[in-house]
C-alpha cells in the first residue's frame, strides 16, 4: 500500500503540474493573440484615415496620382496581409507612401494651412504612436510565450502540444538605418 500511495502521490503531482503549464501556455498565448487584435484595431483606424486625407490632398494636388494610387495600393495590400510577416511589409510599404504624400503636401501651403488637413494628420500621428504602442505590447507578449515554449521543463508539453513560436513585429531593415541629415 505504501509504494501505491507514492506513486499515486507522485502522478497526481505530475498531472498538477502538467495542468499548470498548459494553462500557463494557453495564457500566453491569449496574450499574444489579443495583443495582434490590438494591432490590428489600430491599423484598421488608420486604413479608415487614409482615403479622408487621400481626398483631403486631392483637393490641392490634383496632379499627383501616381502617388495616390501607390498610397491607394499599398492599403490594399495592408488591408490583405494576415500574418505577422505580411502585415510587416505591408504596412512598412503604407508607411513609406504616406511620408511621400506628406512630403508632397509640403510643396501646398493652403493644404498645410486647412484644418481638415491638419486634423487628419493630427489623427494619423496619433494612431502611428498607438500602432508603435501595440507593436511593442504584441512583441513583449510574443517574447514571453516564446520563452516559455523554449525552456525547460514546460518545453516538452509545449512540443508535445504543437504549440509553435510566434514572429515578432519588427522594423524593416531601411528604417533601422540612421537618418541622413543635410544643410
Amino acid at each position: 500500500m505504501g509504494i501505491g500511495l507514492i506513486l499515486l502521490v507522485i502522478a497526481v503531482v505530475i498531472v498538477i503540474w502538467v495542468v499548470s503549464v498548459y494553462n500557463g501556455l494557453i495564457k500566453l498565448k491569449n496574450r499574444v493573440d489579443e495583443a495582434w487584435s490590438d494591432i490590428d484595431v489600430q491599423l484598421k483606424r488608420r486604413y479608415d484615415l487614409i482615403p479622408n486625407l487621400i481626398n483631403t490632398v486631392k483637393g490641392y494636388a490634383s496632379h499627383e496620382k501616381e502617388l495616390f494610387e501607390k498610397v491607394t495600393e499599398a492599403r490594399t495590400a495592408a488591408m490583405g496581409a494576415q500574418t505577422p510577416i505580411e502585415k510587416e511589409g505591408a504596412e512598412n510599404m503604407l508607411s513609406g507612401t504616406l511620408k511621400s504624400l506628406f512630403a508632397v503636401a509640403e510643396n501646398y501651403p493652403d493644404l498645410k494651412a486647412n484644418q481638415n488637413f491638419l486634423e487628419l494628420q493630427r489623427e494619423l500621428s496619433d494612431t502611428e504612436n498607438k500602432i508603435q504602442a501595440s507593436r511593442r505590447f504584441y512583441n513583449g507578449n510574443v517574447r514571453d510565450f516564446n520563452i516559455k515554449i523554449e525552456i525547460f521543463p514546460s518545453n516538452i508539453i509545449a512540443g508535445v502540444l504543437k504549440f509553435s513560436k510566434r514572429d515578432f513585429f519588427e522594423a524593416e531593415e531601411k528604417e533601422k538605418e540612421n537618418v541622413k541629415v543635410e544643410f
